[in-house]
């Protein structure tokens, strides 16, 4: 327990020097996105880690926080109204994300997900009135909250760490509470969850308005971050990015949403400058984690970890297990 704590205290003082010891802004800017899309992660995680419920649709509520943003900004709005009203808009389609996608489980989950993510994108391009179509929408400039102002690297680096490390917070709070404790029971064992007498269609519902929740703050964020928004964002190819986060790091687990996300951002935005088949180095990467890690790489890690461990105090017993009395 104490080497937990302790690297838990330095992984927090080596986020929070990062502007300091990381080589210019474009590495800053990258640390931004990790966290961004470990947010995302963290809210996919808690239908795919402790819901069983694969979506491959999460980036349209990713993207109607995005937009909802924008086009509160582009009406006149200011940046607290918008953020509010991208926070109200995203729980009010999770819920209707939730109530229609809810209908069924497995395979079919995943499809009714596809299809809705892929209605959204539709929207996306075609409701030229609203999202400028495949142009995109621009936000002219970022919130200032208590007088400081986001616009550089840095102080955008700091406040998405701050709700990074407040999303973390809230997930390790959602793990080990019943509420989570429940969610997996309708992962493992549904039918009896039911003859106990819990509400499965209810507690799914809650934790896809959770999940909704962290995404639509990912989104708010990346809307931010760029300064604008285009129907790429809601793609089948955003969604399944971000559950390959999840499934690489570890679904079910905290650290491995952030630790996929880390890798995903790494590849894309570093590697691919110095390697131009990043993405095959990408999809190598994953089938050796699918492989020899199965779990993910966080519970994967940890296993050959203690093996190791057990390998060595093994090695530092003598044979004949007394001492040699």
């Amino acid at each position: 327990m104490t080497g937990r704590w302790l690297g838990l205290v330095l992984a927090l003082v080596a986020l929070a020097a990062l502007p300091a010891w990381m080589p210019g802004t474009y590495y800053v800017n990258v640390s931004s996105q990790i966290l961004i899309y470990a947010v995302f992660a963290l809210g996919i995680n808690v239908l795919a880690g402790y819901g069983g419920l694969v979506s491959l649709g999460h980036a349209g509520l990713f993207g109607i926080a995005c937009y909802a943003v924008a086009v509160s900004l582009a009406a006149g709005a200011g940046h607290l109204a918008a953020i509010l009203v991208g926070l109200a808009v995203t729980l009010l389609g999770t819920a209707v994300f939730a109530a229609l996608s809810l209908r069924t489980t497995g395979i079919g989950f995943l499809m009714i997900t596809l299809a809705l993510g892929q209605i959204l994108w539709g929207l996306a391009y075609r409701w030229i009135g609203v999202t400028n179509g495949d142009n995109g929408l621009t936000v002219a400039s970022r919130p200032a909250p208590f007088g400081f102002s986001l616009e550089t690297a840095t102080a955008f680096y700091y406040a998405t760490l701050l709700t990074f490390l407040l999303g973390v917070l809230a997930m390790a709070v959602f793990a080990n509470s019943p509420f989570g404790a429940s969610l997996a029971g309708t992962r493992d064992q549904p039918r009896r969850m039911t003859a106990l007498g819990y509400n499965v269609w209810m507690i799914r519902f809650y934790a896809c308005m959770f999940s909704g929740l962290l995404s639509g703050i990912a989104g708010i964020l990346f809307v931010y971050y760029n300064q604008f928004i285009s129907p790429q964002s809601l793609s089948l190819t955003a969604s399944a990015e971000v559950v390959l986060m999840v499934i690489a790091g570890g679904t079910g687990t905290l650290m491995g949403p952030i630790v996929g996300a880390a890798l995903v951002v790494v590849m894309k935005n570093v590697a691919s400058a110095y390697i131009e088949r990043w993405n095959f180095l990408l999809g190598a990467i994953f089938v050796a984690i699918v492989i020899f890690m199965p779990e993910g790489l966080v519970p994967g890690t940890v296993r050959l970890l203690r093996w190791a461990m057990r390998s060595l105090a093994g090695k530092a017993v003598p044979a004949g297990g007394d001492g040699g009395r």
